[in-house]
C-alpha cells in the first residue's frame, strides 16, 4: 500500500503539469473574446448610424437632426420626405448639400397642421430684414406658427416686402389708403378706452395704431384657426423659460383652460458696449423685471440698478400679454388684451418673460428722433412721450452734438461697470440669457437667412412680383370689407351690441387702455407694519 501510495504521486504531479498551459490558453481565448467583442458591436452601431439606422443622442440636436428643442414631430412627414429626397436635387433655397436649421430642414414644414395649439404674433414694424428675419424664424423654433405683419416705412419696401411675404405663415399688411378707411369705421372710435390717446402725435398715434392693428388682428387669427394671439414689437422676443423643451407651445398648452390671458414680465436688455450691430445676436445681459424678484432684493439695490435714470427700466415694465382666441376678444392698448361681454381671467408667468432690446444700438437715439416732428422742451415732449426716459432721449438727440450723445449713450444705458454689474447679478437683478442668441446664431450659420433672401429674389421676377402686389391689394380690400361688415355690421345690430354689453358687463370692462408703464420706483415702497 505505501508503494502503491507512493506511485500515485508523481502520476498527479504530471496530470497537473500538463493542464496547465490549456488553462492558459483557455484565459486569453476568453480574454480576446471579451475585449473583440464589444469592438465589433461598436463598429457595428457606427455601420448602422451611419446609414441612418440609429439616433445618437449627442447627435440629436445636431443640425442635421429633425428634432429641436420645442419641435417635437407628431407625424412622420418629414422622414418620409427625406427617405425619397436621396437625389441631392436642389431645394427650394438653392441649397443642395449643406447645414439647415431643423426647423426648415428642407423648407416643407407642415405648420399648418403640426402645431397645436397653434400660436400667432402681430406687429406694426417699419424695420428692416437685418431685424425682422431674426425676429421671426427666432419665434418660429420656439413655436409661433402664423406672423400678421402690419407694415409701412422700411418694411414696406419692395425689397423687403416680397421676402417677408415669401415665408411660409407670414401675412404682410400694408397701410393702404384702403385699410386706414376701414380702421376708420373700427368701433374702437366710438368707445371710451382708447379715447385719451386719440389725436397726438408720436408714441400715441402709433398706440392708437398698434390698437387698431390689434383689431384687424384677432378676426385674420380667427379666420387662420388660431388658438392664441400675441402682440410683440420686433425688438422683443419671448423667452419660454420654466419649459423643458424652451417650447411656447409647450409653455400655453400647459394654461389652464379657463384662462383667458397669459402675462409675460417683460426684462430690459442691459448692453455692455456701445458699437453693437446685430442686438439679437450680441446682447446677453438682461434686467429682471420686479414681478420676478423678491421685494427687498427689488428695492435694495433701485438706485444702483437705476443708475441715475428716472426709472428702473429705461421703458416699460408692465409686459406684454398673449390671449386666448375667443368670441368678443379686443385689444387693451399694444400691451393686454380684454373681452367686450366678461372681465378676462388672466394669469403672470413667474419664469417665462419677454425680452426688450432697449436702445441697444447708439443709433437708435438718432432714428427714434427722425420718426417724430415735435419740438425738443420739456414741457413738448410730454405730449409726444409717455415714458420719462424716452422724452430725455429725444432732447438728447435733437438738441446734443455727436460726441455729447455718444458720452450720454454710454452713462445712462451702456454696463461698463463690471464690479457693479458682478453685484447685480449676484444680487440676481441681471442674468444672462444665452438662448435666444444662441437660437439665432444657429440659424445664421445655418444658412436659413441668406437663403430665404435668395429664394425670394430667385423665384418672384419683378413683373411676378407686381403683379402679385396687385392681387394682395384686391383681397385686402376684401378682407378688410369682411373685417369691416363682421365687426361693425349694420347700425341698428351694433347699437343692439352695445346695449347688451352696457346692460351685462360692468365699468370695468371699458377703463382705459393699459398704456406702456415704468416699474415701481421708490415713491411706490411700503413696509409692512
Amino acid at each position: 500500500m505505501a508503494g502503491l501510495h507512493s506511485s500515485s504521486r508523481p502520476i498527479n504531479s504530471s496530470s497537473s503539469s500538463s493542464t496547465s498551459p490549456s488553462q492558459v490558453v483557455f484565459n486569453s481565448r476568453l480574454f480576446l473574446l471579451l475585449t473583440l467583442l464589444p469592438l465589433t458591436l461598436a463598429c457595428f452601431a457606427f455601420v448602422l448610424q451611419w446609414r441612418g439606422g440609429l439616433t445618437d443622442p449627442i447627435t440629436r440636436w445636431s443640425p442635421d437632426s429633425d428634432q429641436f428643442p420645442g419641435m417635437l414631430p407628431r407625424t412622420t412627414h418629414s422622414s418620409q420626405r427625406n427617405s425619397g429626397s436621396g437625389s441631392g436635387c436642389v431645394d427650394v433655397l438653392g441649397r443642395s448639400h449643406s447645414p439647415s436649421f431643423p426647423y426648415f430642414k428642407d423648407w416643407k414644414f407642415d405648420f399648418g397642421s403640426d402645431l397645436k395649439p397653434k400660436i400667432c404674433i402681430t406687429t406694426s414694424t417699419s424695420a428692416g430684414l437685418e431685424q425682422t428675419l431674426p425676429w421671426i424664424f427666432y419665434h418660429k423654433v420656439i413655436g409661433v406658427s402664423n406672423f400678421f405683419l402690419f407694415v409701412e416705412g422700411k418694411a414696406a419696401t419692395q425689397n423687403v416686402s416680397r421676402i417677408l411675404e415669401s415665408i411660409p405663415g407670414v401675412k404682410v399688411i400694408y397701410r393702404t389708403r384702403e385699410l386706414e378707411e376701414q380702421q376708420a369705421k373700427s368701433r374702437i372710435w366710438n368707445e371710451t378706452w382708447l379715447a385719451s390717446f386719440f389725436y397726438k402725435p408720436c408714441n400715441y398715434e402709433l398706440f392708437v395704431k398698434q390698437s387698431l392693428n390689434m383689431e384687424m388682428a384677432i378676426v385674420m387669427a380667427r379666420e387662420a384657426g388660431m388658438d392664441w394671439i400675441i402682440h410683440l414689437d420686433t425688438d422683443e422676443l419671448l423667452h419660454p423659460a420654466g419649459t423643458q423643451e424652451y417650447s411656447l407651445r409647450q409653455l400655453l398648452s400647459d394654461v389652464p383652460s379657463n384662462v383667458d390671458m397669459v402675462v409675460f414680465p417683460n426684462y430690459e436688455s442691459s448692453v455692455e458696449r456701445d458699437d453693437i450691430m446685430e442686438p439679437f445676436s450680441e446682447v446677453s445681459m438682461f434686467k429682471k423685471n420686479y414681478d420676478h424678484l423678491p421685494k427687498d432684493v427689488y428695492f435694495g439695490n433701485y438706485k444702483e440698478a437705476t443708475r441715475g435714470n428716472p426709472n428702473y427700466f429705461l421703458t416699460y415694465g408692465n409686459g406684454k400679454a398673449a390671449a386666448r382666441i375667443q368670441d368678443h376678444l379686443r385689444p387693451n392698448g399694444a400691451h393686454r388684451w380684454h373681452n367686450y361681454m366678461k372681465s378676462p381671467n388672466e394669469i403672470k408667468l413667474d419664469e417665462a418673460a419677454v425680452l426688450h432690446y432697449t436702445y441697444p444700438k447708439f443709433s437708435d437715439l438718432t432714428s427714434r428722433r427722425d420718426r417724430c416732428g415735435c419740438k425738443p422742451t420739456k414741457e413738448d415732449v410730454k405730449r409726444c412721450f409717455m415714458l420719462e426716459f424716452d422724452r430725455a432721449a429725444f432732447i438728447i438727440a435733437s438738441t446734443a452734438t455727436e460726441d455729447e450723445m455718444l458720452r450720454w449713450y454710454r452713462e445712462r444705458i451702456v454696463w461698463t461697470d463690471g464690479t457693479l454689474n458682478l453685484k447685480l447679478m449676484r444680487k440676481g437683478i441681471l442674468a444672462r440669457i444665452y438662448a435666444p442668441m444662441a437660437i439665432i446664431q444657429g440659424l445664421r450659420e445655418s444658412g436659413v437667412f441668406s437663403s430665404v433672401i435668395a429664394s425670394a429674389e430667385t423665384t418672384l421676377a419683378k413683373d411676378k412680383f407686381l403683379s402679385a402686389v396687385e392681387s394682395s391689394n384686391t383681397t385686402r380690400a376684401q378682407n378688410t370689407g369682411m373685417i369691416s361688415s363682421r365687426k361693425i355690421g349694420d347700425k341698428s345690430k351694433s347699437q343692439a351690441t352695445a346695449r347688451r354689453v352696457l346692460e351685462f358687463i360692468d365699468d370695468n370692462t371699458y377703463s382705459s387702455a393699459i398704456p406702456p408703464q415704468s416699474p415701481p420706483g421708490l415713491d411706490d415702497l411700503h413696509i409692512d407694519t
